[in-house]
């Protein structure tokens, strides 16, 4: 059975960092693209960061700078540090992976960023 299962989040000020972590089990994730999606309340959910089978990272803008995506594929886990959070950041936060036909989800961790 494949499960994603991120944690690491919480509420922090603005300014702050987290570092949220995605363990996979049931896959290689190594073997796989990893995103980090978030939606927050009445909006769509949109992919933050990712990371290829080969290594290689992608930002959207909004984050540009501020987060990074990394990859353990020993122990099999996803993470994005996040940096110099804003407000704006103030979503739920998932993990997904994906190669050809497979494509898998996390339940999501929440991420407050407030004063």
């Amino acid at each position: 059975q494949v499960q994603l299962q991120e944690s690491g989040g919480g509420l922090v000020q603005p300014g702050g960092s987290l570092r949220l972590s995605c363990q996979a089990s049931g896959i290689i994730s190594s073997s796989y693209w990893m995103n980090w999606y978030r939606q927050a309340p009445g909006k769509e959910r949109d992919v933050v960061a990712t990371i290829t089978s080969g290594g290689d990272t992608s930002y959207a803008d909004s984050v540009k700078g501020r987060f990074t995506i990394s990859r353990d594929n020993v122990k099999n886990v996803v993470y994005l540090q996040m940096n110099s959070l804003k407000p704006e950041d103030t979503a739920v936060y998932y993990c997904r992976a994906f190669w050809n036909a497979y494509d898998y989800w996390g339940q999501g961790t929440q991420v407050t960023v407030s004063s």
